[in-house]
């Protein structure tokens, strides 16, 4: 099945990658602060399509960076 919006993924995992890097964690440190992978948080940041990437995953995402959730869904 192809992506309907694969360019709003990409922003999506840009916009993790970026407030990740802002909030001075490491992949590893903050794979583990959300309960997911390193390769989780790998394929978000980098591809941002990830299969079954839950709200409660994104709400907890915009917890952990200490962050709005609609900073991450929002548009530039």
């Amino acid at each position: 099945m192809k992506t309907e919006f694969p360019d709003k993924y990409i922003t999506l995992g840009l916009k993790i990658a970026y407030y990740r890097r802002k909030a001075g964690f490491t992949q590893e440190y903050f794979a583990e602060l959300i309960g997911k992978s390193v390769s989780f948080v790998g394929q978000v940041e980098g591809t941002g399509t990830v299969r079954g990437v839950s709200l409660e995953t994104l709400f907890k995402i915009a917890q952990v960076l200490k962050i709005s959730p609609s900073k991450l869904l929002e548009e530039d």
